[in-house]
């Protein structure tokens, strides 16, 4: 069975044929490169959230610098805000390669243990609906996009156009629209 187009894909998809046909530059190619790097973004943050969360002495200088760029070029700014992910993710890994004062009693800092909560949260909530979505689509409710919604603007300090929670909600708008739920 072939996987069910994302609201992102169709956008792009419908943007390009109204264009005439992809091309380089075009408003739809500018679209599919920005889901492409909000892909890269998310994957990182994950890859490197669950590391800060599951062994964070473990996190290093390249884990910060991957998802320092990844977060910028997601962004579109050359520097992620303050107590952001990758932000964390910088501070963790100075204090890991002795660059940065650690905390007393071995523990991690505050705003590295929030900020890998922040995502935990956001895989959790992503866990419980992402079947639902796959599997009984007309069944999204507002609520549960309003939920991943929030969770992924906590965990990333913004959410991402075709990413989980903007699929969420676009499914939910379509149900409500349809009485379904």
């Amino acid at each position: 069975m072939a996987a069910q187009p994302t609201p992102a894909s169709q956008a792009i998809s419908e943007t390009a044929k109204a264009e005439g046909g992809p091309a380089k530059g075009s408003t739809s190619a500018q679209m599919q490169s920005q889901v492409g790097k909000t892909r890269n973004f998310e994957q990182a943050a994950q890859e490197v959230g669950s590391k800060m969360q599951v062994a964070p002495e473990t996190v290093t200088s390249e884990d910060a610098a991957k998802l320092h760029s990844r977060e910028a070029r997601a962004m579109g700014q050359a520097n992620p805000p303050p107590g952001s992910i990758s932000a964390d993710a910088e501070h963790l890994a100075a204090v890991n390669e002795g660059r940065a004062r650690p905390q007393t009693d071995g523990q991690i800092d505050s705003a590295t243990q929030s900020a890998a909560d922040r995502v935990q949260n956001l895989q959790n909530e992503a866990a419980k609906v992402a079947p639902k979505m796959a599997n009984d689509p007309e069944h999204v409710t507002k609520e549960e996009a309003d939920t991943l919604h929030s969770r992924e603007q906590r965990a990333f300090g913004q959410t991402s156009k075709g990413g989980i929670a903007s699929q969420a909600q676009s499914m939910a708008s379509e149900n409500q629209k349809k009485g379904t739920v």
